[in-house]
């Protein structure tokens, strides 16, 4: 039995990836507050004449109308929420990154306001001009909790021992944290994981130690599905045209 039809007059929501679809028209992931993650046909928006063109871009605040059964709806409208800022040039594969993720591990149609809140929060942290690895590892963090998959940063695995800012902690995904035998990768500081769970990185140190628990964490949702930013970000930094 067919879904009944339903109309979505302005809903806020963000591009989160597009691609073409026939000569005029494109298919649109996006995140919004109210419905979560949603594919959308937008039917005539490609072209010299297609007035949407210039709307419909990634990292900007939408009010998106739609309407249509079963998986895939149509976009009826859009316009912007806000003025049109851009993001730095420095900040966007980051911002890439974070559609990425939310791309691989939100599942469509599961509304959560929460998280997208957190994503307008972060992309506004980047166009203001905030530090970038402190801001990506905050929205990690704050991903991870939101799906049911927060590291538990206050205490160690199984004996339920506090963190010690002094002590060394290795990071098991599906355990959790335990007792490092040395100092050395991939042990974390003791004080870097309760500084993360206090969302106040702001040391070198910290935020290493913080990215090599997350990315373990990120990578057993994943299930070993590699992510196409990092590859970019690692051959950017090779000097390799990605």
């Amino acid at each position: 039995m067919s879904r009944s039809l339903r109309r979505i007059e302005l809903s806020p929501g963000y591009i989160l990836h597009h691609r073409p679809y026939r000569d005029t028209s494109r298919i649109l992931e996006v995140l919004t507050r109210e419905h979560g993650r949603l594919t959308l046909f937008a039917r005539g928006v490609r072209g010299p004449q297609a007035k949407l063109a210039a709307v419909l871009q990634p990292f900007q605040l939408l009010l998106l109308s739609f309407s249509g059964r079963g998986e895939a709806a149509q976009l009826t409208g859009a316009e912007r929420a806000q003025p049109p800022v851009p993001l730095p040039q420095p900040c966007l594969l980051a911002a890439f990154y974070l559609n990425e993720l939310l791309l691989r591990l939100t599942t469509r149609h599961d509304a959560l306001p929460e998280l997208f809140d957190h994503y307008h929060a972060a992309l506004e942290l980047l166009r203001g001009g905030a530090a970038l690895e402190p801001c990506l590892r905050v929205f990690e963090k704050r991903l991870l909790e939101l799906l049911g998959y927060g590291v538990d940063l206050a205490s160690e695995a199984h004996s339920g021992r506090r963190i010690e800012p002094e002590g060394y902690y290795e990071f098991r995904p599906g355990l959790g944290l335990v007792p490092a035998h040395s100092r050395a990768a991939p042990a974390v500081c003791g004080r870097s994981l309760l500084r993360l769970a206090q969302e106040e990185l702001s040391e070198a140190g910290e935020l290493a130690d913080a990215q090599r628990v997350l990315q373990a964490a990120l990578g057993a949702c994943l299930e070993g599905r590699p992510l196409s930013t990092r590859a970019v970000a690692r051959a950017m930094r090779r000097g390799v045209r990605p």
